[in-house]
């Protein structure tokens, strides 16, 4: 620290901490959480950052879920094993294919593109491949009731390749980035847990998608079901979009404290407040400190 500071003892940068007041005017303590203050200054973060890690849940935990029902993993299994280790073997395919590719690719443009508009392309090429796989979906279908198109297959990789590449590495960035200091983890994990109601939403989308034809037993999963879940999934896509659009601040290139200094600002601003010059003011020195 001494090296980075350029300075040799630690009583110099104490010279530089302000001396904050003793009352509580401070913003560190002006407002709780889920207060009327907070709902003002964050509650559209708080809203953005939920929906669209529930959005994302409902599609990415239902998609994982049809994989092993929509996809011709065995054409005879001999046992459950055999079963079991065919969809091992799909699934790892596509993570090799698609979702690992997909983090990449994040972590390339994240900086270079920003989160938002990585975020609304990955909601809306899923959507589009969802729709494009959903509509002629009985097309796609063999006579075994199992998917063996090869341009089915591509679609397919190519919505967890948009995922990852796309919201669901986004929407456990932003919230860690976009509330100030004291709530972050709090609306981080608030928004992590509307996520997993996303996933509970899919799953229970997902055991409807495989119900049996009641005419055709052995079909599985009936085609009608699953084209509809195919295009409920694009709908939920396209509601991500809107979502993302209007409600999600961008955070490229903004760190941490500006992100306060923006809160300081919109408390200052607020009838009743201390202005922005009464607050204390914090060297670059006292932050790194």
């Amino acid at each position: 620290m001494e090296k980075v500071m350029s300075i040799s003892k630690s009583s110099q940068v104490e010279e530089d901490l302000p001396q904050l007041p003793s009352s509580s005017s401070s913003t560190s303590s002006s407002y709780k959480l889920f207060s009327r203050r907070f709902f003002s200054l964050h509650g559209r973060d708080l809203f953005a950052a939920s929906a669209n890690w529930f959005l994302v849940d409902v599609v990415f935990y239902t998609s994982n879920l049809l994989l092993s029902q929509i996809l011709n993993v065995s054409n005879k299994p001999h046992n459950v094993y055999d079963s079991a280790f065919e969809v091992a073997k799909v699934a790892a395919t596509v993570a090799v294919c698609s979702t690992i590719p997909g983090y990449w690719f994040t972590v390339y443009f994240i900086d270079r593109v920003g989160r938002v508009k990585i975020q609304i392309m990955g909601f809306f090429l899923m959507a589009v491949v969802y729709l494009v796989a959903g509509i002629p979906y009985s097309w796609y279908r063999s006579d075994h009731g199992y998917t063996s198109n090869k341009g089915f297959v591509v679609l397919y990789g190519l919505i967890f390749f948009f995922s990852n590449f796309g919201p669901n590495t986004t929407t456990f960035i932003i919230p860690a980035e976009l509330f100030p200091a004291r709530f972050r983890s709090t609306c981080h994990g608030i928004s992590g847990a509307a996520g997993k109601l996303g996933a509970i939403v899919g799953t229970v989308g997902f055991l409807w998608g495989t119900k049996r034809d009641e005419e055709h037993k052995d079909v599985f999963p009936d085609v009608k079901r699953v084209r509809i879940a195919f295009l409920i999934l694009g709908g939920v896509c396209i509601a991500g979009v809107l979502v993302t659009y209007f409600c999600t601040r961008e955070t490229m290139g903004r760190s941490l404290e500006e992100n306060e200094e923006d809160e300081i600002c919109a408390y200052s601003s607020a009838p009743g407040s201390p202005s922005a010059s009464e607050l204390p003011t914090i060297t670059t020195q006292a932050i790194v400190f």
